[in-house]
């Protein structure tokens, strides 16, 4: 596998576009495109929450019945979520209005928002601001940089990620794009990721490679515990690499898989890392528990502990906290038994072990606290199962950012 740059527009055959519609923003880009030359497989996961988004609703129905996607329209500043029947008809008009200038089926015209609940979508603009992206969209970098940029809402950065691998002596390209800073805690099954590639793949492979990889990328980064209407992860695959179809679980397919786990993997990372006031990429790895499921909970319970987010925020070593979240997880665990690590760039540091804390140096300590990436460590001692969990420190700024959203 190899790491190139790039994002949605980086497998053959997709095109994308970013535009100003002011849809809330002025002066800023707010809609943006993703189209494949060639129909694409399909494969979603979405949000968990019960008050699902009017897009949710639309692309659900979109991966399960329609034979094929082709095209993504995303705007943000407003989620068209808690919009009612208008909601759901304006996801239609948009479905249409691509349909018509890309040259399309209705049903193959994927769409999604990001931005304040309970507002209706002003759909002449959005609809103007859908001709803008079929005239402007393009094969290049850039275009795919441009799309990026245009669905962040609280994002201090655009998040891309692309790799290629070999199958069958050909090069195939996975690449993607997300958004999120705020309202993040996806529990799939306002995060919003695509991915693209030119893999020929089945529908049913491509739908299970993605239902089982998002349990240990995005399903494991939190920012502030709140699971949105939103969330909405999509790949494309139109097979335009040239492989043969993958359609069983064989060497090629699990080639595939790793290529989308680094994808998926990068960006939840860049979306924890990029929370809403963040200053560190907050991760917490749980090893040799119990179970996996165990190892599950423990890791996410530490990077969602407000006072231990608080804590890593101050730079201080208060490993109290993280006990205390490990406890109250729900685990059955022996806290004379576990023992804990502070990790930077290059340093280990034990922080505690047999019930008490070690001779540590607080300055020391400190220090790895400093770093934009924070890393703890929990060594359970009960078995051979691990995961981890990634998240943020809590700021000043995110109150801030939260107070007056809708303003």
């Amino acid at each position: 596998m190899e790491i190139i740059s790039g994002g949605v527009t980086a497998a053959k055959g997709f095109e994308a576009a970013g535009a100003e519609a002011n849809v809330k923003y002025k002066n800023r880009k707010d809609m943006a495109l993703i189209y494949s030359q060639i129909p694409c497989k399909a494969a979603g996961v979405f949000t968990s929450n019960v008050v699902k988004a009017a897009p949710v609703l639309w692309d659900k129905n979109v991966v399960t019945t329609s034979p094929y996607a082709q095209a993504v329209i995303i705007n943000s500043g407003i989620a068209n979520a808690c919009t009612g029947v208008k909601g759901y008809e304006y996801c239609k008009q948009t479905a249409q209005c691509a349909a018509k200038e890309l040259g399309i089926p209705e049903d193959a015209v994927l769409v999604a928002s990001t931005g304040v609940i309970g507002k209706q979508l002003p759909i002449d603009k959005i609809t103007d601001g859908v001709c803008k992206l079929a005239q402007g969209k393009e094969r290049s970098e850039c275009a795919g940089t441009m799309a990026a940029e245009a669905i962040m809402t609280t994002d201090t950065v655009s998040k891309q990620a692309a790799v290629t691998i070999e199958i069958d002596g050909v090069t195939v390209t996975v690449g993607g794009m997300c958004k999120g800073s705020g309202m993040i805690h996806p529990d799939m099954c306002t995060m919003l990721g695509f991915v693209t590639t030119d893999i020929a793949i089945s529908k049913e492979l491509l739908q299970e490679a993605l239902s089982e990889d998002v349990q240990d990328t995005f399903n494991m980064i939190s920012v502030d515990g709140d699971t949105s209407t939103n969330d909405t992860l999509v790949v494309l695959a139109n097979g335009m690499a040239g492989n043969r179809e993958i359609v069983s679980k064989d060497e090629n397919y699990y080639k595939f898989t790793q290529a989308l786990h680094y994808i998926d993997e990068t960006l939840a990372k860049k979306m924890a890392g990029d929370g809403e006031g963040a200053t560190a990429l907050f991760e917490t790895k749980v090893i040799r528990a119990a179970s996996k499921k165990d190892a599950k909970i423990l890791s996410k319970a530490v990077i969602c502990s407000s006072l231990t987010k608080a804590a890593i925020f101050g730079h201080d070593a208060n490993w109290g906290r993280i006990l205390c979240a490990l406890g109250y997880s729900g685990v059955n665990f022996d806290p004379e038994k576990i023992e804990l690590f502070f990790e930077g760039d290059d340093k280990r540091m034990q922080i505690y072990k047999d019930g008490a804390a070690v001779d540590y140096s607080e300055e020391e300590a400190t220090a790895i606290l400093s770093e934009p990436e924070v890393r703890v460590l929990v060594d359970m001692k009960m078995g051979d199962a691990e995961a981890t969990a990634w998240g943020c420190d809590l700021t000043y700024d995110y109150v801030k950012i939260n107070a007056d959203y809708r303003s």
